[in-house]
């Protein structure tokens, strides 16, 4: 059996448990890691690497559908230099469809603005004694700007759940090969 994520809430002490207050929607998954040596950059990266198919097929249909009312094109998930070491990037960089914010071994934030709001992510690694004790919490904070960041969380509050969970479960479980650029 894989390993499933829960429920979770933001690490304390963490950064991004400062940004959950005042925000229009926050979540967080939790999860022990396959790889428990990886600092928290390591675990996003290997997870976007091998971000599935039909995860990036949604951020396809996204980017055209947000683009017909002047939203940006963020890209895919798995737009990531697959060469490009963890240690090789640095705040203000672009991993995927995010701008990496911050970095230390135990959390990354990374996110994302527009005109209809901002999102935050952080990936927060809990070290342990044993590996098998290890913990890895996923968190999104969205803080919504306007009517028209309202309307876009009325379709991606319950696909963010899905997809955030399919992505938490990656950090959990063996990948599957790298898939090949298209």
């Amino acid at each position: 059996m894989k390993n499933q994520p829960t429920a979770a809430r933001a690490p304390a002490g963490s950064q991004i448990d400062r940004l959950v207050p005042g925000s229009d929607f926050h979540d967080a998954w939790s999860i022990p890691p396959a790889d428990a040596a990886l600092d928290a950059l390591g675990q996003f990266l290997r997870v976007a690497r091998s971000t599935p198919g039909w995860i990036d097929a949604a951020m396809r249909l996204r980017n055209r559908l947000v683009g017909l009312v002047g939203l940006k094109n963020l890209g895919g998930l798995s737009d990531i230099d697959t060469a490009k070491p963890a240690a090789s990037y640095r705040p203000g960089d672009r991993v995927g469809i995010f701008t990496l914010l911050s970095v230390s071994d135990t959390e990354v934030l990374l996110g994302d603005s527009d005109k209809h709001l901002d999102v935050v992510v952080s990936v927060h690694r809990q070290p342990a004694d044993l590996p098998a004790q290890a913990l890895v919490t996923v968190t999104t904070v969205v803080k919504v700007h306007n009517w028209l960041g309202r309307f876009y969380m009325a379709p991606v509050r319950p696909a963010h759940r899905v997809i955030a969970q399919a992505m938490v479960r990656a950090v959990g479980n063996p990948l599957p090969p790298l898939r090949q650029a298209r």
